[in-house]
């Protein structure tokens, strides 16, 4: 095969499908960054400064950690679709793709279920600010101050120096002494 075979089988392929797989990912990353701005605008509006502690650190913590979290869903949103348009511009078909995906992603969330729950919890209990790291809770019948606060669990030392770990998920009701 000769450079100019190549090059005359490259050249249609290029202004037919090449030019639609540039748009495509020129068009993805112009997505993604326009969500983050939107994502960031959107979240700094929408999270409540805490009037009573004034806590102007704590605030801008959790707006970063919200953001992160959030801009994390999009791009990965946002990728997957651009790599499931891309794919059969390369003669891919992406119908078994996508119902393996489908399979996976329904195993994964039967297997993962108190994971998720735990992470969405998780996110609900920074996004409406129930309680930060330092106050002083009483949680899943657990008195103590929270030591450390992510997606996943609450960590509480309680008054004899004991630190308990409570999964996001399974905290039903908190109670938040420090307000």
């Amino acid at each position: 095969m000769n450079y100019e075979e190549i090059l005359s089988n490259l050249i249609p392929w290029f202004l037919s499908s090449g030019i639609k797989v540039i748009v495509i990912l020129i068009g993805a990353k112009l997505i993604g960054r326009f969500g983050k701005v939107f994502i960031e605008k959107f979240i700094r509006e929408a999270v409540k400064p805490d009037r009573v502690t004034k806590d102007k650190e704590g605030e801008k913590k959790r707006e970063d950690t919200l953001i992160r979290i959030f801009n994390s869903i999009l791009n990965i949103v946002i990728w997957v679709i651009a790599i499931m348009a891309v794919l059969p511009e390369f003669g891919m078909d992406v119908t078994p793709i996508l119902a393996g995906a489908g399979l996976l992603g329904l195993a994964i969330g039967m297997g993962a279920k108190n994971i998720i729950a735990d992470f969405l919890a998780g996110i609900f209990i920074i996004l409406e600010d129930q309680y930060r790291v330092g106050d002083s809770v009483k949680i899943a019948g657990i008195e103590g101050v929270v030591k450390n606060l992510n997606l996943r669990r609450t960590i509480i030392k309680d008054a004899e120096g004991v630190e308990h770990s409570i999964p996001n998920g399974q905290i039903k009701v908190s109670a938040n002494k420090s307000r």
